[in-house]
């Protein structure tokens, strides 16, 4: 088992290293405007997964994963040679769509505040189905409930008061 910890540290140094030969040293016209957001590696340190994302429509992306699965062995070599591992691990990218999941927590967000106005206008104009206060007693009901506490049924509390 390998630690969590040095995973975690691997992960990292894979995504550093990606994001450096990424901008350094592949000059494929393909590339759009790539941003590399996260690396995750296996416990056992075989296989990594990196995420990115392209500023551009859908041929854009596209034409950069091409041209990542072209420059694989180039960034698979340079990974492995700055980790200093027995094994390379093996890279897999994925499109990471922040944008779209932006996009529709923002939708749902509108949604929500328009329901909630809708709903604070509603309530401005309501009135109480009842009393506004159902639970609240009259003052005479008060003064007889008192009354009662004082006065006791039970014989061996009027006892103890004559002692």
């Amino acid at each position: 088992m390998t630690d969590p910890a040095k995973v975690r540290r691997h992960a990292e140094r894979v995504r550093e290293l990606v994001a450096s030969v990424v901008r350094t040293q592949i000059k494929d016209p393909r590339l759009g405007m790539i941003t590399i957001t996260d690396a995750r590696i296996t416990a056992d340190l075989r296989e990594a997964t990196v995420f990115y994302t392209v500023l551009g429509d859908a041929t854009e992306q596209a034409s950069t994963a091409a041209a990542l699965e072209s420059a694989k062995g180039l960034l698979r070599s340079t990974v492995g040679k700055a980790l200093g591992l027995r094994h390379s691990p093996s890279l897999a990218f994925v499109l990471d769509n922040v944008q779209d999941q932006v996009k529709h927590i923002d939708d749902l967000i509108a949604v929500a505040r328009s329901a909630d106005e809708e709903v604070q206008r509603r309530a401005a104009n309501a009135a109480y189905a009842g009393d506004a206060q159902p639970y609240k007693l009259d003052e005479d009901e008060d003064d007889d409930e008192d009354t009662d506490a004082d006065e006791s049924d039970d014989p061996a509390v009027d006892a103890g008061d004559r002692r």
